[in-house]
Formats: C-alpha cells, structure tokens, sequence
C-alpha cells in the first residue's frame, strides 16, 4: 500500500457529491474519486437496496413550494391558527402535490491496508425525488397533522420527476479509527473486532482483503439508562452464488470437507465458510463443530491456522 495518507475529508466529498450529477452508472463519481487517491484503489464495495423518504412540496405545474413537507406543515398549521380544517382547505385551494424521495445508498471502500479493519469506507446517497400524490386527499382527509404528513390512503398522481437526480455525501468511516472509538467502550473484546482479529490471523487474509466481501454498518443504539452508543455491524456484500448449508446433518469427514471446498471455492478465498458461520448466513453453528470433530480425530484438512481460529470459536462462541 502506498504511503501517502488517504486525501479527502467529509467536506470536500460532500462537496465533490454536489458537483456530481448521476448518469447511467456511478462511474464518474469513482473516477473523481479516483483522481483524488491515486495511489489507493476505490471501488463500488455495494449498492444497498431503495429506499424512499417523504420529500417536500410542489404545485400542479412541479414548482417547488417547500423542501421539507414536515417543517412547512408544521409552520403553516401554526399560520392557520393551528387549525387543521384551516390548513386543508389551504392545500386544497392551491392543489398541491407532495413529494418523496427515493434513492439507494452506494458504500465505496478505499484499502490503506494489509489488515482487515484497515479500509476507508464512504457512504454517499444516490437520491431522485418524485412527485406521485395530492398532498391532501379529495376522498379522505386527514384527521391529524400525522396523518396529514404521512397518510395511509394517499391521493396518487402518476409520478413525475422533480429535477435530475443527485449525490448526497453520508459519511466517511475510517474502519480502523472507529474500531479503536468502539473497543473503548467495551470491556469485552467486540464481536467485530473479533471477527476481523480472526480474518488477520486466518487464511482467508492470505488470500483477500475482508472490504472484498464485507463492509461495516455504524449505527446507534441506546443503553439501559438511555445513554447513545456508537455501535457496528458487518454487511456481506457477496453477489456470487454459493452453496446453502441446510443439509449438513450427519456430514462429517471427506463429504464435510468436500462443501467446505465447494462454498470457498464459490466464496473466491479460503475459511470463508467459518466467517458465513459466524455472521450466521447460509453455514450454522453445527458446521463448525462438526469440522471441530473431525480434525480432533483422522481428518486433517485445515491450516494449522484455521484450526486455532476454529478451536477458539468452538471454546468460546461468538458470533457479528
């Protein structure tokens, strides 16, 4: 890996993302990325799944009234004089139409590292806002400012496009950096500092790097007493089709050993089928246990490294 330091903080992204319109695929924006980090690959790691938000405002003709259809209707039904009757026939009057927003989060990694927590990975939203529905229905108005905002029955149009669609910048996440943050805050070692402490000393790192196959999902959650804690959690970003482990049962020694084969082979590195295990897709616990006893007794088809990762898990169980 090249030692100059990884170029671009969160403000210059942000404003890379703006000047960046989406075309057919997301190939420019890597490119700029590219030419910021020369020395570091970048790659599209997934494209998550859409996801849609409730958007803002715009009349019949698509000009833009609000941006935040929840901040101009709680400011409006205070000019109505918090009346609510007062504020649909405001809607009604001047016919407008309320929008949302859909998009698909793209998560980039950039490798600084031999490690596997030693990756960068940008988070940026790809969003196109639509316009589809009134925002107060003929046939059924609201009976409350929830239901106003976010009705169960809506009026729908047929969608139209309000502008081009854009880049939001999300985040960037030093994987490194936020591991140390979150091991502070865990007496125990933390299943995903684990998870990656075990892919470093497997074969698995012989082979490829963890941002590969994985990537890290931030997140907040609150404590007993309500405090927020920063948490994290590993996303398998895997398109190939490997095998399901559903039929283990009574498997064991050259058979066992051929589906671990299969599944790595399919997976594109080695011990895959034990991180599958751990993070509980496709491979369950018993496969583990059933290779456990099977290299405690004639069979001996894993690295000297794999077995101590495996021996560990089997002494002390954890699982991402």
């Amino acid at each position: 890996m090249a030692n100059q330091p990884f170029q671009l903080n969160g403000q210059q992204l942000a404003t890379l993302c703006k000047q960046t319109l989406p075309g057919q695929s997301d190939e420019l924006l890597l490119l700029k990325l590219q030419a910021f980090n020369p020395d570091y690959p970048i790659r599209l790691a997934k494209t998550g799944d859409e996801w849609y938000r409730l958007g803002g405002i715009v009349d019949t003709k698509g000009n833009r009234i609000a941006q935040d259809l929840v901040e101009w209707t709680e400011r409006t039904y205070i000019e109505c004089g918090r009346n609510l009757q007062t504020l649909i026939e405001h809607a009604r009057n001047r016919k407008l139409i309320a929008t949302r927003q859909t998009g698909n989060t793209l998560h980039i990694v950039v490798q600084i590292g031999q490690l596997a927590e030693q990756f960068i990975q940008i988070d940026i939203d790809k969003t196109h806002e639509m316009a589809d529905r009134l925002l107060v229905s003929d046939d059924e108005p609201p009976d409350d400012l929830e239901e106003f905002i976010d009705p169960l029955n809506p009026d729908c149009l047929d969608a139209f496009s309000i502008g081009a669609p854009r880049y939001h910048y999300r985040r960037k996440t030093d994987v490194s950096i936020f591991m140390d943050e979150i091991n502070k805050h865990h007496i125990e070692e933390h299943p995903v500092q684990r998870f990656m402490d075990d892919w470093n000393r497997s074969s698995a790192r012989q082979k490829t790097f963890l941002s590969e196959d994985w990537i890290v999902r931030p997140f907040r959650n609150t404590g007993r007493f309500g405090e927020q804690i920063i948490n994290v959690e590993l996303v398998n970003t895997q398109t190939k089709h490997v095998p399901n482990f559903e039929e283990i049962n009574n498997k064991k020694g050259v058979s066992l050993h051929n589906l671990l084969t299969r599944f790595d082979r399919q997976a594109g590195y080695p011990f895959a089928w034990f991180f599958y295990m751990v993070k509980g897709k496709l491979v369950p616990p018993q496969c583990g246990v059933a290779v456990f006893k099977d290299i405690s007794g004639e069979f001996s088809y894993l690295p000297e490294r794999d077995v101590a990762v495996l021996k560990d898990w089997v002494n002390t169980p954890y699982s991402v």
